[in-house]
């Protein structure tokens, strides 16, 4: 693709994100009940291509159980209110009835409080006593201090996240992370990310990760576009690090996984997600909205709360239904943010494909007319797709 010119210095592509692509149908339709929309990765086998992102307001204990009770992943951060607090409750009510103005600085307060080893243990042997695939997160800084703690629990799925993680951190005050090393003493499958481009996606292929998470600064309550100017748009992102996804697989027989993470709030961007060459999808916003999100209806991000450059905020997203209503359905609205999953299939069984790898293959177009095309009532009625 050729670089358009900003400026006689500086030159760059142009990104594409969900709202400016569709998918478009084939000459072959299919059953949804024919549709397959599982997943797996290493040795694990989902009913959804879906994890649940690891932050606080989404992901508990309880609703990581919930998640995997309906097929997909929860992922418990492990470095936020779960493992600080015996009984974190009470401040998820307060964070709710905060005013905006005062949000961010309470919370970083909250998030003061160590962490406590032996609450991480226990956190994960709650999941782990249900019988459902037990997945947490910790950011690379923090990564060696608790995976001790991590296997004398038996987590199944490790997630090493940041706003942007890479192979290749360097540090001269201390000694960074070595992803390759860890990954490969490590006993268990470990997930890294976000990333947004072929390279950095190939390189964090290499350390031997399963899976590589794709996204920076697309999510509903992510403020690092604004606050450091990062990112590409999600379409972009996905497709590069598929590309990376393929070298990787010619060159050593591994598959490694394209999980894209934030930026979809509803099923036709899940769908695009996977069109654009995503594995699995990493929900947050959509999933604060169920009513066993441990905020009821509100979300943050993992750098909220951050001591000193912020990179986050607390957003309401209301209270739509159960986690299985969204997820599986059935919807009672008509603006796609319900069965999400639904939907996946339904894209899929139009377009005629069977499995989600086979939907990677999907044509797609630069479509950015897509959300107005047509849809001057409900824009001006507030209603569908101009709510």
């Amino acid at each position: 693709m050729a670089d358009i010119e900003i400026g006689i210095f500086k030159s760059g592509r142009r990104a594409y994100g969900f709202d400016d692509i569709a998918i478009v149908p084939s000459r072959r339709t299919r059953d949804p009940e024919d549709v397959d929309i599982s997943w797996e990765i290493d040795a694990y086998r989902f009913g959804l291509p879906l994890l649940g992102a690891a932050m606080d307001g989404v992901t508990s204990p309880r609703t990581a159980i919930e998640l995997g009770r309906l097929g997909g992943l929860g992922v418990l951060n492990l470095e936020g209110l779960w493992t600080r607090y015996e009984d974190p409750m009470p401040l998820f009510e307060e964070i709710r009835e905060l005013d905006d103005d005062k949000a961010t600085p309470r919370m970083q307060q909250m998030y003061q409080e160590p962490i406590k080893l032996e609450l991480v243990s226990a956190r994960i042997k709650e999941m782990k006593e249900s019988g459902v695939v037990t997945a947490a997160s910790v950011t690379p800084q923090r990564t060696e201090e608790l995976a001790p703690a991590c296997l004398a629990a038996e987590l199944d799925v490790l997630v090493v996240q940041g706003t942007v993680v890479s192979a290749e951190h360097v540090s001269k005050s201390t000694e960074p992370l070595n992803l390759k090393r860890f990954i490969r003493a490590f006993e268990i499958p470990v997930i890294v990310g976000g990333c947004a481009s072929y390279q950095a996606g190939l390189h964090l292929m290499r350390t031997g990760a399963v899976g590589v998470l794709v996204g920076v600064g697309p999510g509903n309550a992510c403020t690092t576009r604004a606050v450091l100017g990062l990112g590409v748009p999600q379409a972009t992102a996905i497709a590069d690090v598929a590309g990376a996804r393929m070298r990787h697989l010619d060159e050593t027989g591994v598959y490694v996984h394209v999980i894209a993470d934030g930026g979809m709030s509803k099923g036709g961007d899940v769908a695009k997600a996977i069109a654009c060459g995503a594995d699995a999808v990493m929900l947050g916003s959509p999933l604060s909205s169920a009513v066993e999100a441990p905020a009821r209806g509100f979300h943050w991000g993992m750098a909220t709360f951050h001591p000193t450059l912020p990179r986050g905020t607390r957003v309401r997203t209301g209270v739509r239904g159960t986690l299985e209503e969204i997820l599986l359905g059935p919807a009672h609205e008509n603006d796609g943010r319900m069965n999400l999953f639904g939907a996946l299939r339904t894209a899929m069984a139009t377009c005629g494909y069977e499995t989600v790898k086979e939907f990677q293959k999907a044509e797609v177009m630069v479509a950015p007319a897509l959300q107005t095309e047509g849809k001057q009532l409900q824009r001006s009625q507030g209603v569908g797709m101009g709510h």
